[in-house]
C-alpha cells in the first residue's frame, strides 16, 4: 500500500513538492511528461499551479490527474526534495 499525498505545492521549474501521509516528503519533476497526451495542459504555468489534493493523489482543474503509486515512486525522497 503507496501512503497518501498530504500536501502539493506546484514550483516555478515544473516540479511539486509533495508531502505524504508518512512523514515522508519528496519531489515530483513532470517536465518529461509535458509533451504528451492529457499532460500538454500543464505547460499553461497558470494550469500547472492550479494542482490539488484530491483523496490520496494529484489533479489539477484541468482534468489531468496521478495515479497515487507513480506519484509515490517517482517523487525524489528525503535529501532530493
Amino acid at each position: 500500500m503507496h501512503p497518501s499525498v498530504a500536501s502539493v505545492t506546484a514550483r516555478e521549474d515544473f516540479t511539486l513538492q509533495v508531502a505524504f501521509d508518512n512523514g515522508e516528503e519528496g519531489v515530483l519533476d513532470m517536465k518529461p511528461y509535458l509533451e504528451f497526451g492529457v499532460f500538454k495542459r500543464l505547460k499553461d504555468r497558470s494550469q500547472f499551479e492550479r494542482v490539488r489534493v484530491a483523496f490520496d493523489t494529484i489533479e489539477w482543474d484541468c482534468g489531468v490527474g496521478l495515479d497515487p503509486e507513480f506519484v509515490y515512486a517517482k517523487c525524489k525522497t528525503g535529501a532530493n526534495a
